[in-house]
């Protein structure tokens, strides 16, 4: 095994403690015999949450047996007679095709975690019921690994196939922006909080009339001003959550410009702060690259000349950190 890995041993009724996450494990015990099976419980459960192949070597191959092992949380059985050869090079392909895989699980549960907290919050808006910012917390940090450890290419292609065009937006505005905060190296606190403003920025259109949200075409000034109620509806339903003030301001002012042309407060200058300034990038960015059924999603270089063409309006050298940014968009 050494010629795959450094490798450490551990007697199975001795405790299970690693210094750092191994790449693989190796089970080599009897899991009939019930304490065996026990202490091996406890440490699968710890190896399955890390996500690395676990291989169980196995004295009866039965399918009780690899049932059990699986359901310890055995990734791979094989019989304990295999060759210890055959055991390395099946270690070496599992830790191969684990980190091949792995990208795509970690975008897959950032993008389910973030789904499952939009959820709970549009039906909490649409209900009045209480948002609770402990749900909103939990997916931060699944948004940010995946598009850390996935890239935002993949991020974007598993968000372009949400059914929901709302979702899909507060999603993709939220991958830009774990995208953008990790490229201007923020600290982890102030990546977390620009994150959890960008998956909160439309809350208020839960209160908006589908008819609206999803019209495939231009809006007419009634349309107009009943979508431009959302900012400040998101705002009063996060207020009394406990909801941070940066993220609040986020919320409320996402559509501020910079000359004073925006809503819903008018706001120019100094009044607009760095969240929105980063935001409004990333919320613009993101509603014009984004895929709907009747248009394509617009390249990005087109999208960033829209961008560097609205001076006066957006920070420029926001603009030109944020091109850096999507320039390598992997």
């Amino acid at each position: 095994m050494s010629l795959v890995a450094e490798c450490k041993v551990f007697r199975f009724d001795a405790t299970f403690e690693l210094e750092q996450q191994p790449i693989g494990v190796v089970s080599d015990v009897t899991l009939d015999r019930r304490d065996a099976a026990s202490a091996m419980r406890s440490a699968f459960a710890e190896l399955k949450s890390a996500d690395i192949p676990v291989i169980s070597l196995l004295r009866n191959m039965s399918e009780t047996s690899l049932r059990d092992a699986k359901n310890l949380g055995a990734t791979c059985c094989l019989s304990a007679l295999t060759p210890p050869a055959m055991v390395a090079r099946t270690v070496m392909s599992q830790v191969i095709q684990d980190r091949a895989e792995r990208p795509n699980r970690t975008i897959e549960r950032g993008v389910a975690r973030a789904t499952e907290v939009l959820t709970r919050l549009f039906d909490s808006a649409r209900t009045n019921d209480h948002v609770s910012m402990t749900h909103v917390d939990a997916s931060l940090d699944p948004i940010i690994s995946a598009v850390r450890e996935g890239g935002l290419t993949r991020w974007l292609d598993r968000v372009w196939t949400h059914d929901d065009a709302t979702y899909q937006h507060c999603l993709l505005v939220a991958g830009v922006a774990a995208k953008f905060s990790l490229h201007l190296g923020f600290a982890e606190d102030d990546r977390s909080h620009f994150v959890r403003a960008a998956l909160l920025h439309d809350l208020g259109k839960a209160k908006i009339p589908l008819a609206i949200l999803n019209k495939p075409g231009r809006l007419d000034d009634a349309e107009t001003a009943i979508m431009r109620t959302h900012p400040v509806i998101g705002y009063e339903k996060l207020k009394p959550s406990g909801c941070d003030a940066a993220t609040l301001d986020a919320v409320r002012h996402h559509h501020e410009m910079l000359d004073g042309s925006g809503y819903p407060d008018g706001l120019s200058g100094n009044a607009v702060s760095d969240t929105v300034r980063l935001l409004t990038i990333c919320d613009i960015y993101s509603a014009l690259t984004e895929k709907r059924v009747y248009k394509p999603a617009m390249p990005t270089a087109v999208a960033m000349a829209i961008l560097s063409d609205m001076t006066g309006r957006l920070e420029g050298g926001l603009v030109q950190s944020f091109g850096e940014a999507m320039a390598h968009n992997v």
